[in-house]
């Protein structure tokens, strides 16, 4: 067992580690290695960031569910990773009973939109566009997310359903090389996240700005539909991240995190880089963000 601190933090004394279901130089690495960077500079433990990209965040779930449940460590990662890794769950376990999934919600950071954009490979400038090139073009049409279950491929298979197309879906393991295959045109949609690199490729017309999942359109990309506006309700969806423990992890210490994420969350070092990237902050004790999860997981 890890020796813990005193005072009013119960933390391991000998460091906490956050593993990142994401590659490195994303909205959510970042976010996570400037919380990583006030809990070392408030709690004085040592808090280190490591990434483990891949299969839609479930890599570093299932990283998370073989760790003992001490808090040390934590995963960064979107609730949509959740339900990929209930529904490998549910495949593995048809014919028996499905056992509880071997993680814990500790605290939400983050609401993040999604953002869809055509490539230089899209014939058209407008999801209307890409619907009639899918139709004309059966099997031909290709988007690329972070991976399966992700909410980009939530949002992929409710257009294809709704508008009754084939759309070929490519799922990368992260941001970094997704982007450069996009800019080269390898594919002809992308879904993604609202940050500096894509928003600069729009501003130099190398992407076209199709939609947003989002409750209402962007104050910075005011001219861009939501998809419910475009007749897409059921798709349009965001993504919630947050930290997650392994399952077991005492309820007095997953509230400390909580309190300590909430209070980070206040603060104008990480609040500021949210908002700047268009995220907005998620606020809420640990069951809020559990609630919200099982809703998003169900959905």
């Amino acid at each position: 067992m890890h020796s813990w601190t005193s005072a009013s933090q119960r933390w391991p004394a000998d460091g906490v580690r956050i593993v990142v279901a994401y590659p490195t130089g994303g909205v959510s690495d970042l976010v996570a290695r400037s919380l990583a960077r006030q809990w070392s500079e408030q709690l004085k433990v040592p808090v280190l960031v490591e990434n483990r990209p891949g299969a839609g965040g479930t890599l570093a779930l299932d990283l998370l569910a073989r760790s003992p449940p001490t808090g040390r460590t934590l995963v960064f990662t979107a609730s949509a990773a959740l339900a990929a890794m209930r529904d490998a769950e549910l495949r593995r376990s048809v014919g028996k009973s499905v056992t509880p999934l071997p993680v814990v919600p500790v605290a939400g950071v983050m609401r993040t939109p999604l953002l869809l954009v055509g490539t230089p490979a899209l014939e058209g400038t407008t999801l209307a566009d890409m619907v009639d090139y899918a139709r004309s073009h059966p099997g031909q049409l290709r988007w690329a997310t972070t991976g399966e279950g992700t909410t980009g491929h939530a949002v992929l298979e409710r257009i294809s359903r709704q508008a009754n197309v084939h759309i070929i879906h490519v799922p990368y393991k992260g941001g970094g090389q997704q982007l450069t295959d996009a800019l080269g045109g390898h594919f002809e949609v992308l879904s993604t996240n609202v940050a500096s690199q894509q928003l600069n490729a729009l501003r130099e017309g190398r992407f076209k700005a199709l939609a947003v999942g989002a409750p209402q359109r962007l104050p910075l990309l005011a001219d861009v539909p939501t998809l419910a506006e475009l007749g897409y309700a059921q798709a349009n969806l965001d993504s919630l991240f947050g930290l997650f423990a392994a399952k077991g992890t005492p309820v007095d210490l997953v509230e400390q995190i909580n309190q300590s994420v909430e209070q980070a969350l206040r603060s104008s070092t990480i609040r500021d880089r949210l908002l700047e990237a268009n995220n907005q902050p998620f606020m809420g004790t640990a069951q809020d963000f559990a609630e919200q999860v099982e809703r998003e997981a169900n959905r």
